[in-house]
């Protein structure tokens, strides 16, 4: 069996007091036989551990028996940052460093904060992906992981959304970014750095290459910079549209914030019914279009000219296909 295991059985006693086998199991993902059979080896060890029989029995050390084997390994001192995000931790294949590492930590602590410490994770809970959307299966994530604290070039099969569809490219991680659920990769090439969606790539093989970040790079600010970037790059054209006071009370459910602020800053009223006017930020007329249409009959599109008949054209074939025109 794992010594290291046995020493994380070990922590958990001591940091929860009495256990039962079943929690011994459930939190080192174990059978219920195994963690018996590791409470044994303990005492085998000399370890004083007994056992309570019982409704509400368990087992638990000998009071005032405490070890300082608390030594942390260099996989569970990197799973330290995400010792409170259990779904990115598993994401990076870190899920036992996490468990162990905070088993360590409580050990660690007088008793008083290792109660504050229990409190606190019972009452703050991280779910990071979106509503309506299943979490992305992200197969190379690890291998970035240790590529980006070994800065290892990457060789990847990387699916974008031009032509070429997949292409190949020798990548050096510089970091990872979890937003709204979705990793990505910021990574560069031999011309440029570039963001890269993890779920999107389609193979990863470490190569021998070793590279060196570039000194001062900044992750945080890199992210902030391209985010900016992405959003200048986005939107390249405007519409006019008045809304519902139901169409303006949904957009914030069906559009992104940029048009929810471009609204709240343009928005004035037409008419005496309370509909507004507003001038929105566009991608392009399709894109425009399928964004509007979630608003239904709360919205109308004034101009330009193309996005109004393309909104005409798609409601006349949805009339069509419903035998209504």
């Amino acid at each position: 069996m794992s010594a290291g295991r046995l020493l994380s059985v070990l922590l958990l006693l001591q940091s929860r007091g009495r256990v039962s086998a079943q929690v011994v199991a459930d939190e080192l993902g174990v059978s219920v036989r195994t963690a018996y059979r590791d409470m044994a080896r303990l005492q085998d060890a000399g370890v004083p551990v007994y056992a309570e029989p019982g409704h509400g029995g368990g087992y638990q050390l000998l009071d005032g028996y405490r070890t300082r084997l608390t030594g942390m390994s260099q996989g569970e001192a990197r799973a330290l940052f995400f010792a409170g995000l259990p779904g990115p931790a598993a994401d990076l294949g870190l899920a036992t460093e996490v468990t162990a590492a905070r088993l360590k930590l409580l050990a660690a602590l007088p008793a008083e904060l290792r109660e504050e410490a229990a409190r606190t994770a019972e009452v703050f809970h991280l779910d990071a992906p979106a509503w309506y959307r299943e979490p992305e299966r992200t197969p190379h994530l690890p291998l970035f992981v240790d590529a980006v604290l070994t800065r290892r070039a990457v060789d990847v099969r990387y699916r974008r959304w031009r032509e070429p569809r997949e292409v190949d490219r020798r990548l050096r991680p510089y970091g990872l970014v979890l937003k709204s659920g979705v990793w990505y990769l910021v990574a560069a090439t031999e011309n440029r750095t570039a963001t890269y969606r993890v779920t999107q790539v389609l193979d990863a093989v470490a190569s021998d290459e070793r590279f060196d970040r570039p000194e001062g790079f900044d992750l945080a600010a890199h992210w902030t910079s391209y985010l900016d970037d992405f959003q200048a790059r986005r939107y390249t054209g405007t519409a006019t549209v008045r809304l519902s006071p139901r169409g303006r009370g949904r957009l914030a459910d069906n559009v992104p914030p940029e048009l929810v602020r471009a609204v709240e800053a343009t928005e004035k009223p037409v008419g005496d019914d309370g509909w507004v006017e507003a001038v929105i930020p566009t991608e392009n007329t399709e894109h425009a279009c399928g964004e509007l249409l979630r608003l239904g009959i709360d919205v109308e599109v004034v101009a330009p000219p193309e996005l109004r008949r393309a909104m005409a054209d798609t409601i006349g074939v949805l009339a069509r296909s419903y035998g209504t025109a």
